[in-house]
């Protein structure tokens, strides 16, 4: 089975063709079709092919399901015996995409 790995938002991810995963927020509406250009590594069995640092020409298409946010994270600061509390929330947004296609 063809995988490639793909970097986005500073993250890697191996994928494909089929998976789902949420990855940091993309500039695309729901249905549209999103392209990843940074390939490090594509193929399948004995053809990889290894990336310095990208594949040249290599692009994973994937369809954009949802935006959405991420659990809520919360912080707690504290110090002991100086009265000092702090609760700050946060949600990441995230896009839900799906792989389509892997172009080696």
């Amino acid at each position: 089975m063809a995988y490639a790995i793909i970097k986005t938002g500073g993250k890697q991810y191996k994928v494909s063709v089929g998976d789902k995963l949420d990855v940091e927020k993309l500039e695309s509406a729901e249905g549209e079709t999103a392209t990843f250009d940074q390939v490090l590594v594509a193929g399948e069995g004995s053809s990889i092919k290894v990336g310095a640092p990208t594949v040249a020409g290599a692009t994973v298409s994937a369809k954009v399901l949802s935006q959405h946010k991420a659990d809520k994270a919360t912080t707690f600061k504290f110090r002991k015996r100086k009265g000092f509390h702090k609760t700050r929330g946060h949600r990441q947004p995230l896009t839900l995409v799906q792989i389509t296609a892997i172009n080696a």
